[in-house]
């Protein structure tokens, strides 16, 4: 059974490492991004569900304190990675909104993150483990971004397509993450080497603004209207 989970993680993994970056370098809501998006996010929902089971049992199973650490770790990182997949995908059904947004689902997700993050810090800062500590203001910055985000009226025209592309660009730094973790051995360092864990977000939060000013600043008043109807 868990042999299957892992296949079937791999599997998912392996579609979303393939498709993700079609959405970055062809038009914005074509044919060809839509279609090769939605592969990304099927393939990261995959990863996340199985990630889910699958740290579950190694906490259930695990009979030292180190292997249900990490199935403590890896079922924090899967609500992380499940808060970036779906915070870009609801964004795009709530592009219209004109006020403050309160789904279960939208502000749940982000406030289990938050509230997963501080318990993650917690325990990184009582027991030493870095890696915990490190993550917790990941999460910390993703969960109360996106609780921010629903939380409070929309500041601009474009807000969504802000979300859209900071949330997707976030699960492509998660699915690189987990390449790397996956690849350590092959490369001389350890799975939880805190250097193969943060380089991929230390590389792609500063992408993510960059990327997400240039956007501001190349949308005029009237370009909303015209972008929103392509996608």
């Amino acid at each position: 059974m868990l042999k299957s989970l892992l296949y079937l993680h791999i599997a998912g993994g392996s579609a979303a490492l393939l498709s993700m970056l079609v959405p970055l370098v062809t038009k914005k809501g074509g044919v060809t991004h839509r279609r090769a998006g939605w592969v990304f996010v099927s393939g990261m929902t995959v990863v996340a569900i199985t990630a889910f089971m699958l740290a579950g049992a190694r906490w259930l199973t695990g009979t030292s304190t180190q292997e249900r650490e990490a199935g403590a770790f890896l079922f924090f990182v899967a609500i992380l990675t499940s808060t970036s997949v779906s915070g870009g995908i609801r964004v795009l059904r709530a592009k219209t909104r004109t006020g403050v947004h309160r789904h279960p689902w939208d502000v749940g997700l982000p406030a289990l993150l938050t509230a997963a993050s501080v318990a993650a810090a917690f325990y990184g800062l009582r027991t030493g483990h870095q890696l915990f500590t490190a993550f917790s203001f990941v999460g910390l910055f993703v969960g109360g971004g996106r609780l921010a985000y629903w939380t409070r009226p929309p500041s601009h025209p474009m807000h969504w397509w802000f979300e859209h592309m900071g949330s997707m660009l976030g699960a492509c730094i998660a699915a690189t993450t987990a390449f790397l973790v996956v690849n350590a051995n092959h490369l001389g360092v350890g799975t939880f080497s805190l250097l193969v864990w943060l380089a991929p977000t230390i590389i792609g939060i500063p992408t993510i603004a960059i990327w997400t000013r240039y956007y501001r600043h190349k949308f005029t008043p009237a370009a909303p209207r015209a972008v929103a109807a392509s996608l």
